[in-house]
């Protein structure tokens, strides 16, 4: 099993795909369609879509954060930061862990001490449990895995299925995300991922159109 993870991050490097998204939590419900690309460990690009095109164009890089509302007229800028990508992914993730669980890979640190138990692998840096990934398919790919706080409580989890054959290696087409203490899920189901191909660097940064108004990304809310 960990012998799989390790594999798989090294297969998969990049990934550009459509999504349907759907988020569930406290302030409401959404479904929308999704432009994905990434390239590891720190560049992440996503284009929230409508039948006239982008509303929103987040992009990520290993130095700042952008997110352009066309519709608005809106250029947001602000330092890399797990909180300021939690202000748009909806997700309490650092880039390189949003980037690897987007990929379909758990983002766990592979060089840590772990112990195995029963299908699962359980990671305990510094004598605390972490992380914990399962492995409950017939195929050695990661169906699920779990991140714990400082207290031992449940934070975040995700659901890895419907994998597909890919020139990398089978690919989790639906991704499911959830955090319990925040009330938050996400639903990520990919169509026709491309995997591994040669993405532009400047697909991660943008420009600040001439007509838009820049704001800090702390006025979006958190």
């Amino acid at each position: 099993m960990i012998k799989s993870l390790t594999q798989r991050r090294e297969q998969f490097r990049s990934l550009r795909a459509l999504a349907q998204v759907d988020y569930a939590g406290p302030d409401g419900k959404q479904g929308f369609q999704e432009a994905v690309v990434i390239q590891r460990p720190d560049r992440l690009r996503l284009e929230t879509l409508s039948y006239l095109g982008a509303i929103l164009i987040v992009t990520a890089n290993d130095k700042e954060i952008i997110g352009y509302h066309p519709r608005e007229g809106v250029f947001v800028r602000g330092r890399r930061s797990k909180e300021n990508l939690l202000r748009y992914t909806k997700i309490p993730l650092e880039l390189d862990e949003i980037t690897s669980l987007l990929t379909g890979l758990p983002p766990v640190d592979g060089s840590a001490p772990w112990t195995q138990e029963g299908n699962t692998l359980v990671f305990s840096p510094n004598g605390r449990k972490k992380d914990a990934v399962a492995f409950e398919s017939p195929q050695p790919v990661p169906t699920k895995w779990e991140r714990f706080n400082v207290n031992g409580v449940l934070e975040l989890s995700a659901r890895f299925s419907d994998y597909v054959s890919t020139p990398a290696g089978l690919f989790p087409s639906r991704i499911y995300v959830e955090a319990p203490l925040q009330k938050k899920k996400v639903e990520i189901r990919y169509q026709e991922p491309e995997i591994n191909g040669k993405i532009p660097l400047e697909l991660f940064t943008q420009q600040k159109p001439a007509h838009a108004q820049e704001v800090p990304i702390e006025a979006i809310g958190s």
